[in-house]
């Protein structure tokens, strides 16, 4: 697909050619009664790459980091604003832990069930254990909508901030941790 052709939809994409984690994403987010916006496009590995997807969507993406802390037995996931640099050193403070770095695709697929350049919040609907730990920076909340992907890098969608922190994140069962980046 051709990203000069990209269209924003509000509607249900339904589950036809669509990845389970996709179908998953879109269901759980009707059942919540949250309004959203999306749309298809090229598969985006990083946020530089999706750039140009922020004025469609009329939002910033959010920049998704899977990390581990230097023991390798605690899991995060880290939304921050896509133009903010990651210092480990920074967010491994405001956590109180030792050094984080970028953990291993196969512990994403195991947690999050998310394969890696597809890291999103919504990850966080199959995390039943509570193996991942939500880092928010606080200049994601200061926005009106959060951007993500609905699990895939070949769609993202807007969804209200209000909405996220009220309806989305409760049903996932994962209690944020705000950050001051």
């Amino acid at each position: 697909m051709s990203d000069h052709t990209l269209c924003l939809r509000t509607d249900n994409p339904g589950p036809q050619g669509r990845l389970q984690q996709e179908v998953d994403s879109f269901c759980l987010l009707d059942r919540l009664g949250i309004d959203y916006a999306w749309l298809d496009h090229e598969a985006k590995m990083t946020i530089d790459d999706c750039r140009d997807l922020d004025d469609v969507l009329e939002i910033e993406l959010c920049k998704n980091l899977f990390l581990w802390n230097k023991t390798r037995d605690s899991f995060y996931l880290l939304m921050m604003p896509g133009d903010k640099k990651f210092v480990t050193k920074d967010v491994s403070a405001c956590v109180g832990s030792s050094r984080l770095e970028f953990a291993p695709g196969s512990y994403m697929e195991e947690f999050l069930n998310l394969s890696p350049g597809s890291v999103s919040v919504l990850g966080l609907m199959y995390d039943t254990g509570q193996n991942v730990r939500l880092l928010i920076d606080r200049d994601v909340l200061a926005r009106k909508y959060i951007g993500c992907h609905p699990c895939i890098n070949t769609a993202s969608l807007r969804i209200p901030t209000q909405d996220f922190l009220e309806k989305l994140l409760p049903a996932m069962d994962h209690e944020p941790i705000i950050l001051d980046l």
